[in-house]
């Protein structure tokens, strides 16, 4: 064979050479790019219905986002919507009263957790934070609401539901009885191995709860580091959840209400009113007082006529004769202000006294002293307010809504689902003024 016949051979060769590597090339940059497609196509389908998790933080009082750097907080703020100045607790400003009105979008008078511990008048028995009978546990919570529209629900701790009613049995596999010593990261971790499972078998509506910042704020008030240090702890649960939803490609598709259910204030052993001070005006014996502070709760004897009662502790309250007296204010329950929606219930004593912002009530003097911090107060003081999140398809990026009040969330989360809730206190109207329209 000639040179010039041995070089084209070799340059013939080399093409094809050329053209099988160019062709190699091609073809995976196509594959790559249909696995690309393929897994994120497969992502996104991963979601064939809407789903909220909803989020508390107890005691998360609002402006506790500022207390430390916060960068998964205030990602949700950023891309999400946020309640400008806070949301608004229901009366009394109480753990097991507000989670309740958060799931059923009504007052405590009406769904039935009046306090954190209460009577029933007519049998004597004793309501605790330990109390899962149904008789104590009025209404349609949201899991019970989501069941009866054929979706399902989960729930990772929250006040209720344990309880077992209507179509909700709190199933093992979707529905953890409280155990407060449970890691909050091993709660997250359940909730994203449900987004694990096939598609039809993911729960529509879930809620997570988490028991800081409240904790904290009882022991050191409001204001101390310990604070500081919970809020970023939270922050960080919450970045873990954002980043396992993401691994899981399905971040942007779920809709996250993080909220909190009141605020902290904080109190000190200088402000204190003693009902044993009243004793030249009316004599107040202990086992008639349900629920000391800071809304105090009174049950004479059928014997005894309330509105003696109430008239006798106000005259001694204002006679500028006992400590701090002008910072308890006492009512028939009827007389309540009608803003706090406290008074048609029997489950609530026919005397309520309502305690001024920081000041604490008690039986008498026992010379402990102690600071730290309290909430159940009026919630139109500003230290009650706690925070609204929410973030998803359906929240607008960067919005700043009003103030509102809790029982709103019920209807925000059945809009959201697109199912039928049960009749409330919200505004039907409320969901279309914070949310996007449906895609």
């Amino acid at each position: 064979m000639g040179e010039e016949e041995e070089s084209a051979l070799l340059l013939s060769r080399s093409k094809r050479s050329s053209s099988t590597f160019t062709y190699c090339i091609l073809l995976l940059i196509a594959s790559m790019f249909l696995l690309a497609v393929y897994f994120s196509s497969s992502a996104t389908a991963k979601l064939h219905h809407p789903v909220v998790i909803l989020i508390s933080s107890d005691g998360f009082r609002f402006g506790y986002q500022f207390k430390a750097p916060t960068p998964n907080i205030r990602r949700l703020i950023q891309d999400g919507t946020e309640a400008e100045s806070g949301l608004i607790p229901v009366f009394p400003t109480l753990t097991f009263p507000n989670h309740y009105s958060i799931v059923t979008g009504l007052y405590p008078p009406h769904h039935g957790i009046v306090n954190n511990v209460f009577f029933d008048p007519l049998t004597g028995q004793q309501f605790t934070m330990q109390s899962h009978e149904p008789k104590w546990w009025l209404a349609q919570p949201l899991w019970e609401t989501v069941l009866l529209n054929n979706l399902s629900a989960a729930t990772y701790f929250w006040p209720g539901s344990e309880v077992h009613k209507g179509p909700w049995t709190c199933p093992t596999a979707f529905c953890q009885p409280y155990n407060g010593s449970v890691p909050f990261q091993d709660r997250v971790d359940t909730v994203l191995n449900y987004f694990d499972l096939p598609s039809h078998q993911i729960p529509s509506f879930i809620t997570l709860y988490f028991e800081d910042p409240d904790h904290q704020g009882h022991r050191v008030g409001p204001d101390d580091s310990e604070i500081t240090q919970s809020v970023a702890r939270i922050d960080a649960i919450i970045g873990s959840l954002i980043q396992g939803l993401e691994q899981r490609g399905v971040f942007q598709d779920v809709h996250i209400i993080m909220v909190g259910d009141h605020g902290m204030v904080g109190t000190c052993d200088t402000k204190l009113v003693f009902l044993d001070d009243l004793a030249p005006w009316i004599q107040i014996p202990r086992d008639w007082v349900q629920y000391f502070t800071p809304i105090l709760s009174i049950r004479p004897p059928p014997s005894v006529d309330p509105a003696h009662v109430v008239a006798k502790m106000n005259e001694g309250l204002n006679s500028g004769k006992v400590e701090n007296g002008a910072k308890l204010k006492v009512y028939l329950k009827e007389d309540l202000p009608e803003r706090l929606h406290y008074s048609d219930s029997d489950r609530i004593p026919p005397i309520i006294g309502l305690a001024d912002e920081g000041f604490k009530v008690e039986q008498n003097r026992t010379g402990k002293k102690e600071c730290g911090g309290a909430h159940g107060y009026d919630n139109a003081f500003f230290s009650m307010r706690t925070i609204f999140i929410g973030h998803g398809p359906r929240f607008a990026r960067g919005k700043k809504i009003p103030s509102f009040e809790n029982v709103q969330i019920y209807n925000l989360v059945t809009s959201i689902l697109d199912i039928k809730g049960a009749p409330n206190n919200g505004s039907d109207s409320f969901p279309d003024s914070v949310l996007l329209p449906p895609a």
